[in-house]
């Protein structure tokens, strides 16, 4: 119990000196629609991607945490200037589950073209500040472009980043920067849902807590 305190009160100096309203999550994706209204009001860009949306998920037209696996390593193995050691299916039963707003254990199409828009959106960055052309993020690179993609965090709340996220030496590769920039994206996104009063406190009961924390 001694150590479960220390530890949380740590936790809170890391983040109490942390202003909410300086992070800029992306909007959540829009709900589930009916394809009736699809066909209806999507522009062709839209309609372009849901065909090929249409190809990757299957019949269920859902994108399950196997099956994003499967896209995103196809993708990057095509890309020699991103090191990485491949998405894990861990990695994206993370992305999925805090990417599944209605809660089916897989992405359906406005979920999953939300994920995938920020992704391209981080890829662009990841190249940016990648300085020295290494195929990875160095420590000392990674504060910019967290800033740049919409969260500008304390050094402390970097290191503890860095040691979930980087390797020995302090470096992030591609599939660990697109995971903590998807996790990080939705509990902001989450904290400003909760955040009622706009005031950078929240009150949630163990119930929502674990909710919160078990499914991402």
């Amino acid at each position: 119990m001694f150590f479960a305190k220390r530890f949380m009160s740590g936790i809170i100096d890391v983040v109490s000196n942390i202003d909410p309203a300086m992070f800029v999550p992306s909007e959540p994706p829009p709900p589930r629609r009916p394809a009736q209204y699809a066909e209806h009001n999507e522009n062709d860009e839209e309609k372009q991607f849901r065909r090929v949306f249409q190809q990757l998920a299957g019949d269920d037209m859902e994108v399950s945490p196997t099956e994003l696996m499967n896209i995103l390593n196809k993708i990057i193995a095509k890309r020699g200037d991103l090191q990485t050691d491949g998405f894990s299916i861990e990695s994206c039963r993370s992305m999925v589950a805090v990417m599944d707003s209605d809660s089916t254990g897989k992405l359906g199409f406005h979920e999953f073209k939300h994920l995938w828009n920020n992704i391209k959106k981080w890829q662009a960055m990841y190249k940016d500040y990648d300085a020295d052309g290494s195929g990875v993020i160095g420590a000392d690179e990674l504060p910019k472009a967290f800033t740049a993609a919409g969260f500008p965090l304390n050094d402390q709340l970097f290191s503890m980043i860095i040691r979930r996220y980087s390797d020995e030496n302090g470096n992030m590769d591609f599939d660990n920067y697109i995971g903590c920039l998807v996790r990080l994206d939705a509990m902001c996104r989450a904290f400003k849902t909760l955040d009622k009063d706009s005031n950078g406190t929240i009150k949630v009961n163990v119930q929502e807590w674990l909710q919160l924390t078990m499914y991402s």
